[in-house]
């Protein structure tokens, strides 16, 4: 679904944040992209999108990211923002939620079914009509994944999906991506989020894949992820 091949990126003239990064997430995956800050995992993310162009090859679903590609590309792909204030950029939920499968020239008809039943999937009938200025951090969180799945996108991207969520809403949020089918790729510093959600995670150190493997395995080792900047998920800390 998402493949990068010998990928590289710099913001300034041979300061590179990406070097040589090859990887690939087949369709249906749950992938969790971790690394301390400054790793390179929102580069990642922003280089699938389009957003920025680097060195090497992309493919999203066997199309290659170009400029002249970015439409069909943005078509599969669902971009979940860390903070939901800069994606609910409409008066209601409704509203954000209907507006780019009419702008992907659905009809009105068809766009309000959609609407539905994604507020149904997610138990949010009652958002509907909100005004997203008066909803909680956890609702407007998801609310702004409810938007990204009325589109219904092949893949979904998240960054931080968890953070500043209390306890309860954070619960809501990780068995909402859990029952998610599409692929998705997981940025977050919420190693025990990525330990429920994901089957794989790729660990990025100066731009680099330290680690590419099994969800459990790799966040079970104290000694890598100490290595790399990083400390084991809470769950396990009075176990290991």
């Amino acid at each position: 679904m998402i493949e990068f091949q010998n990928v590289s990126f710099a913001y300034e003239k041979d300061r590179y944040v990406i070097r040589d990064l090859s990887f690939r997430i087949e369709k249906g995956e749950s992938v969790g992209l971790i690394g301390a800050n400054g790793a390179g995992k929102s580069t990642v993310m922003k280089l699938i999108l389009g957003l920025l162009q680097g060195e090497g090859k992309i493919l999203v679903d066997g199309t290659e990211v170009r400029k002249e590609t970015l439409g069909v590309i943005r078509r599969k792909l669902g971009f979940v923002l860390q903070n939901s204030d800069n994606q609910m950029f409409m008066p209601t939920v409704y509203e954000d939620m209907i507006f780019a499968p009419l702008n992907y020239m659905m009809s009105h008809e068809e766009a309000d079914r959609r609407v539905d039943e994604v507020l149904a999937r997610l138990h949010l009938e009652d958002l509907k009509y909100r005004y997203n200025h008066k909803i909680s951090g956890g609702e407007k969180r998801m609310a702004a994944i409810a938007t990204i799945l009325a589109m219904e996108p092949d893949a979904i991207l998240m960054d931080e999906p968890t953070s500043a969520l209390d306890p309860y809403n954070r619960r809501i949020v990780i068995n909402t991506i859990r029952e998610l089918s599409q692929t998705k790729l997981i940025t977050s510093h919420d190693l025990d989020m990525i330990l429920d959600t994901c089957g794989r995670v790729i660990l990025l150190s100066g731009g680099r894949i330290a680690a590419d493997g099994p969800a459990e395995k790799i966040l079970k080792d104290r000694a890598l992820l100490e290595a790399n900047r990083m400390e084991l998920p809470l769950s396990l800390m009075g176990r290991m």
